[in-house]
């Protein structure tokens, strides 16, 4: 059983480390040839590829053009160190997380990557923005989705067969992410957790900042209660959730806060 989180654009590149702990990506040589591509492109290309500003298209051409391997802790950070947006601030694994909890993690929580393909929590990453959706064209195709082709579903499928528990992905990545797996090939069920709020219209929904933080708890939570079985989400109830079964289906378990 994995639990399958996104990326985050927000990176937390000058903490302190709570752990030495690393280890390497293993799709490291995909990612490199990624960012000799990448290189090709002046600042104005990258703001213009991914939509960002001409600031934000700067700072990545210089972080492609300073990525150099091999990685170790003076020129790279563990991901789960590093990304730091609302999914890794509702895990927050910092606070949480003992020793035996990152060994836990490192067995059966995997990170989707435009530029690595699939990370471990402790696997060392350098700064980069490069979402998955971005149609990047490369000799494999016009998108991200067909560079990494079947790559990362092979990675996760070997990953299943290593981790504890039964062949389950808890899918707690965005669509956007989650769409670079081929579940046909992996052979796998998915699970796609449902978190929603009341709005202020009475309407029950998924808000996007709270799905996102309550993602990072439940990946959290399934660390620190080694859960084995999808039946064991049920019993989740961070940041105030609790199992709807009325709603639910098979492979859609919904979860529902009430409000104050």
């Amino acid at each position: 059983m994995l639990a399958l989180l996104s990326p985050a654009k927000s990176l937390d590149l000058d903490s302190k480390l709570p752990s030495r702990r690393h280890t390497q990506p293993r799709l490291l040589d995909e990612a490199t040839t990624l960012v000799e591509v990448m290189r090709t492109k002046s600042p104005e290309e990258i703001s213009d590829l991914m939509h960002v500003s001409a600031e934000i298209g700067e700072l990545n051409a210089e972080r492609y053009e300073s990525f150099s391997t091999p990685f170790d802790l003076t020129n790279a950070r563990p991901a789960l160190w590093t990304f730091d947006g609302d999914v890794y601030r509702g895990m927050d694994a910092r606070e949480r997380f003992d020793a035996r909890d990152l060994t836990e993690a490192q067995k059966t929580v995997r990170i989707l990557s435009g530029l690595y393909g699939v990370l471990r929590p402790l696997d060392l990453m350098q700064p980069y923005r490069l979402e998955m959706g971005t149609r990047l064209a490369t000799d494999r195709g016009d998108s991200l989705y067909a560079w990494w082709g079947h790559r990362i579903t092979e990675q996760l499928a070997a990953d299943l067969a290593e981790s504890p528990g039964p062949a389950v992905i808890v899918n707690l990545a965005s669509q956007e992410y989650s769409g670079a797996v081929d579940l046909d090939e992996l052979d796998a069920r998915m699970v796609s957790p449902r978190f929603e709020d009341k709005a202020r219209s009475g309407a029950w929904k998924v808000i996007s900042f709270n799905a996102k933080r309550a993602r990072g708890e439940m990946a959290a939570w399934m660390v620190q209660h080694r859960v084995r079985s999808v039946r064991a989400l049920q019993d989740f109830d961070g940041a105030g959730y609790r199992y709807q079964p009325e709603l639910s289906t098979q492979d859609e378990p919904v979860f529902r806060r009430s409000p104050g």
